[in-house]
């Protein structure tokens, strides 16, 4: 790769500028020379040819925009300039064929999981714990504090001093010299070894706003949601909290559960407040019973399975003008490997895949397939500008500042993460993703809303790309994190887990991340390596109520 600039594809007539080039730099460019007429900021673009008002502006081979006013060639690309714009599309297909990498550095490798007696197979094993209504959070709280740490699943607390052991030693009548002997401190190791349920990874409590007051449409998402949640692989039973007059009814996650499993077998507690006794005896229940049903998850272990178990999320957020050039398109190789494995991955966020339609739609199997993702996202377009919001709006004040001036650049950018195979299946929101190959899931583009979706269609292990750094995770689906640019990797180490910048300098090709991501994804899947977001307990979990959310 050229370490001053880049055209990504021969249709297109801006660059991206890989670092910041003064005005006035000359530039061979297609054997033809060409000068900048204003400094380019790294991860911004220019214009190889003059442009007026209303000429098309290409970038990733698409639509990206139109020009706003006259555009020198060799000018800065800004929101001054350009407007977005994309292409139209439509359900006949232009079928394109596929040519799956090569997958032999894969072939034949197994990790470590817990098998589910649906086929399934969890790369964590955890428990939950969630109210049908926001009514029931203080409770579930209460819950939190009475045994995250007394099981030793408490977060980042290799620092805190304990001093229960000084407690006792003094009224068993310990001396002065005793008591300054005493050690009063564990690091995080030793509290994670201490753990009664080694083969739990963690309790995990989903609180929330919703389940009473919205809509009815709202109330039964979320229990669809839950549903999806507590059937997942990598949740081994689950404590749910009710009130009893909220519009999510037990009832509506039961029939919800019973639809998403019929054969559903894991331990599970459901408990109502309206008909307890007190809340302390009703406390008491449900931390009671949320114990036993530890002692009996705790008794799955992790055993051999194939590849094609996983389950991959592909995930962005805080883009920059890097996303689409290095950390994106190399997850979109290891999900290609990950497709050519017999594996699962899912693409999310239907607002960052305005103006690729068409592609994807090319790449389905089926008209059946196109069809649901046209329809799908026309719906969505349409409510969106129904209250004046339209997909054009969805970049933030952080993508436009790093060069993501238009939705149209963003979206192109943002859906190589879905690699190049074919879209074997697309799903709407607490759809569950149940074939080999890739899926299109429609999620929101906020990072919590989609990754919250992610888990929900099945994914156990979400890829997030990020170019300007965010700490979101998941409670249930152990999150990497992989920064676009060195910077911010350096900058950000304590939250990122792998480095995509080295694309843009040379050191590495997209091939050669994509395999390097893939390696990584194994030791998450098998437990070797918790990703950050796990260890600082990001545990984000936002259910997307169906209105317009970008």
């Amino acid at each position: 790769m050229n370490n001053t600039f880049l055209k990504i594809h021969p249709r297109d007539n801006i660059i991206a500028a890989l670092q910041t080039l003064a005005a006035g730099t000359a530039l061979e460019l297609d054997g033809a020379s060409l000068v900048l007429q204003e400094e380019i900021p790294i991860k911004h673009k220019f214009s190889t040819e003059a442009l007026q008002p209303g000429d098309a502006v290409y970038m990733y081979g698409v639509l990206v925009g139109r020009a706003s006013q006259a555009i020198k060639k060799g000018g800065l690309i800004s929101t001054e300039n350009l407007v977005h714009d994309t292409d139209a599309y439509s359900t006949e297909q232009a079928k394109m064929g596929w040519t799956a990498p090569d997958i032999s550095r894969f072939e034949g490798r197994n990790w470590k999981g817990y098998h589910r007696s649906d086929g399934r197979v969890g790369t964590a094993n955890y428990w939950l714990v969630i109210p049908l209504v926001f009514c029931e959070n203080r409770n579930v709280r209460v819950m939190q504090e009475s045994l995250v740490e007394a099981l030793g699943y408490a977060t980042d607390k290799s620092h805190k001093v304990d001093i229960g052991p000084l407690v006792a030693a003094y009224k068993k009548g310990a001396d002065a010299e005793s008591l300054l002997a005493q050690k009063i401190h564990r690091t995080q190791e030793e509290i994670w070894q201490s753990r009664p349920f080694p083969n739990i990874d963690g309790i995990k409590f989903l609180t929330h706003e919703g389940g009473c007051g919205g809509t009815r449409q709202d109330s039964e998402t979320l229990c669809r949601l839950f549903a999806t949640y507590i059937n997942h692989p990598n949740v081994g039973g689950a404590t749910v909290l009710s009130l009893g007059c909220q519009n999510a009814q037990i009832k509506t996650l039961q029939e919800a559960l019973q639809r998403e499993n019929p054969n559903f077998d894991k331990p599970l507690y459901i408990l109502e407040q309206q008909k307890s006794k007190s809340e302390p005896d009703f406390l008491e229940d449900a931390i009671k019973q949320t114990f036993v049903g530890l002692t009996l998850a705790n008794q799955v272990e992790r055993k051999e399975a194939a590849l094609d178990k996983l389950s991959l999320g592909l995930e962005c957020g805080g883009s920059d003008g890097f996303s689409g050039i290095s950390a994106n398109p190399a997850l979109g190789y290891a999900s290609d490997l990950l497709v050519a494995l017999k594996g699962q991955a899912i693409l999310a966020e239907f607002p960052e895949l305005n103006g690729v339609e068409q592609e994807l739609i090319n790449r389905c199997e089926s008209s059946g397939i196109a069809e649901k993702f046209s329809h799908l996202m026309k719906t969505y377009a349409e409510r969106a500008e129904a209250v004046g919001s339209g997909f054009e709006n969805n970049p933030s004040p952080g993508n436009i500042k790093d060069g993501l001036i238009t939705d149209a650049i963003k979206s192109a950018g943002a859906a190589k993460k879905g690699g190049t195979s074919p879209v074997r299946d697309v799903l709407d929101y607490t759809e569950v993703a149940r074939k080999s190959g890739l899926h299109l899931l429609c999620t929101p583009g906020g990072d919590v809303e989609s990754t919250t979706g992610l888990a929900s269609a099945g994914a156990n292990v979400i890829v997030f790309t990020t170019g300007l750094g965010t700490p979101t995770g998941n409670p249930i689906s152990p999150v990497l994190k992989m920064s676009t640019n060195n910077a911010l990797y350096q900058r950000m180490r304590d939250i990122i887990d792998i480095n995509a910048g080295t694309i843009i300098t040379g050191e590495d090709s997209i091939q050669s991340k994509g395999e390097e991501l893939l390696e990584l994804i194994i030791q998450v899947a098998n437990g070797e390596y918790t990703p950050a977001a796990v260890r600082l307990g990001q545990d984000d979990f936002i259910p997307w109520k169906r209105g317009v959310s970008l």
